[in-house]
C-alpha cells in the first residue's frame, strides 16, 4: 500500500475509533448526570458536563440557561456543536466512507444504520423521561460497532491505528467520568462515606460499566480510593486508564516491530513514561496530591500522544 494512502487511512482509522468511543462515553456522561440530578445529589447539575468537556464558551453563545432541555439539545442534537452526538456520528460516517476499501460490509452497514438513527433524531423524540432509554440505545449500538469491528476488521496496520484511537479516547473519557464526581459531587467532610456519597460512586462505576467487576474484586469496599483506583489502575478492567495505556503501547510496538514504522519509537517511550507514572504511586498518594490535577494532567498527556501519532504518521 502506498505510504500516502496509508497515512490517509491511518488518520481516518484513528478518528473513526475515537468518534465512536466518544459517542458511547458521552451517552454515559449524560445518563449518569441525569441520575445525579434526579437524586438531587449534584451541586451544579448539568453544568458539570459542560465543565468537563470545556464547552462553556460555545454553550453560552447559543443558550441562556443550563437546563436538562438545553443540555440535551446541545450534546445530542446540535449541528453547530462539534462535540454533539449528532456531529460525532456524522464525522464517524465520513471517516468510515473514506475507509470503505478497508472495512467490511458488515461494519459499514451497521455504522450506517446507527448514524441514520442519530441523524434522524428530533427534539420531540427525546423527552427527559426517555433520556435514559436513548442513552442505553446509543451505548448498545456503539458496543455493536465494537463487536462487528472486532470480528471483521483485518489485522493489519489499519487495525492497529484503530486500536490506538479507541484506547486514547477510552483513557481520556475514563478520567473524565471520574472527574464528574470531583466537579459536581465533591462531598463535604461530613458527607464522605454517607449513603449519598456511596450511591454517587456506585453511579460512576455503573456509568463505566464497571460496577459488577468492581464488586467481584472488592465486595465490601466502596470509597473514593477504591473506585478511582479500580478505574485508573486495574489492568484487568477493559475501561481502566492502565488498560488503555497498555493497549496503546502494544499497538505502537507492533507498528514498529512488525510493520517497520520506526517513528513509533519516541511515542512508545512517552507511553512508557505515563505507565510508570501511573503505577509508581498509590491511589491514596494521588488523592492527597490532588485527584483532579492528576486526571487533568493525564488528559493532557493523552492529547500529546495523539498529537505525536499524527505528527509521525500523517502530518509529515
Amino acid at each position: 500500500m502506498p505510504n500516502m494512502l496509508l497515512s490517509r487511512y491511518a488518520e481516518s482509522m484513528v478518528w473513526l475509533a475515537r468518534y465512536m468511543e466518544r459517542i458511547e462515553n458521552l451517552a454515559r456522561l449524560i445518563e449518569v448526570t441525569e441520575v445525579f440530578v434526579r437524586l438531587r445529589s449534584a451541586t451544579n447539575g448539568w453544568q458539570c458536563i459542560i465543565d468537563i468537556n470545556c464547552d462553556d464558551e460555545v454553550f453560552r453563545s447559543q443558550y441562556d440557561r443550563v437546563t436538562a432541555e438545553t443540555i440535551i439539545r446541545f450534546y445530542v442534537l446540535n449541528r453547530d456543536n462539534p462535540n454533539s452526538i449528532w456531529c460525532l456520528a456524522s464525522a464517524a460516517r465520513e471517516n468510515a466512507r473514506a475507509l470503505r476499501p478497508l472495512i467490511s460490509t458488515e461494519m459499514w452497514t451497521q455504522l450506517n444504520v446507527f448514524t441514520n438513527f442519530i441523524l434522524s433524531l428530533r427534539a420531540d423524540d427525546i423527552p427527559l423521561a426517555r433520556l435514559s432509554q436513548l442513552c442505553t440505545r446509543i451505548k448498545q449500538d456503539c458496543q455493536t460497532h465494537t463487536g462487528v469491528t472486532e470480528g471483521t476488521l483485518y489485522r493489519d496496520q489499519a487495525w492497529l491505528f484503530y486500536a490506538i484511537g479507541k484506547q486514547i479516547e477510552r483513557g481520556d473519557q475514563t478520567t473524565r467520568l471520574i472527574d464528574i464526581k470531583y466537579h459536581a459531587l465533591l462531598p463535604t467532610a461530613e458527607g464522605i462515606g454517607s449513603e449519598t456519597d456511596l450511591s454517587q460512586w456506585t453511579a460512576v462505576l455503573r456509568s463505566a460499566a464497571g460496577y459488577h467487576a468492581f464488586r467481584r474484586l472488592m465486595p465490601t469496599r466502596m470509597d473514593p480510593a477504591g473506585v478511582a483506583g479500580f478505574l485508573l489502575m486495574n489492568e484487568a478492567f477493559p475501561r481502566s486508564l492502565a488498560t488503555a495505556l497498555r493497549h496503546i503501547h502494544h499497538a505502537l510496538g507492533l507498528l514498529r516491530t512488525d510493520h517497520g514504522l520506526r517513528r513509533a519509537a519516541p511515542i512508545i517511550e512517552r507511553v512508557e513514561h505515563l505507565r510508570a507514572l501511573l503505577s509508581g504511586q498509590t491511589m491514596e498518594e494521588i488523592i492527597i496530591r490532588g485527584l483532579h490535577e492528576f486526571l487533568d494532567g493525564m488528559q493532557g498527556e493523552l492529547a500529546t500522544v495523539q498529537s505525536l501519532v499524527a505528527d509521525a504518521f500523517w502530518r509529515t
